[in-house]
């Protein structure tokens, strides 16, 4: 939450970034909020955390875990009313809306967020390379 927000202001305005600049070749999503907070999302990071229910499931523990997704990268960016982002990304995924609450949560809890992403990957011995096949052959 911005801290010098008020309290009043509605969720969706509270995590409103005042700026958003897709950069292509480095595919990063770089979001700026009112306060002075910057940050970086990559395009892999996103997509792999995408609120849609291809991601999601249909509910608690039907979670799917995106594998192969190092290269994607975010196509378009199409604003949804006056709170939400849709991102298109180049693997023809475009469902889900990041809400200006998610995109911010996103980006306070990135650094616990991706970490948890890799330790899934590994326990299924999944990659994030598409043209890597990955054997776990540990105990």
């Amino acid at each position: 939450c911005i801290r010098d927000s008020p309290v009043t202001a509605p969720v969706s305005e509270q995590h409103k970034p005042i700026d958003v600049q897709l950069h292509s070749r480095s595919r990063q999503l770089e979001l700026e909020y009112a306060g002075g907070e910057r940050y970086s999302l990559s395009c892999e990071f996103l997509r792999v955390y995408s609120p849609s229910a291809e991601v999601l499931g249909h509910g608690s523990g039907q979670e799917v875990l995106q594998t192969g997704k190092i290269n994607v990268a975010i196509t378009a960016i199409k604003p949804v009313g006056n709170y939400a982002l849709q991102l298109v990304f180049d693997d023809d995924h475009d469902s889900g809306l990041y809400s200006w609450r998610y995109l911010y949560e996103l980006c306070q809890d990135q650094d616990a967020k991706w970490q948890d992403y890799l330790a899934r990957l590994e326990k299924a011995g999944a990659g994030r390379d598409p043209d890597v096949q990955v054997l776990n052959l540990g105990a």
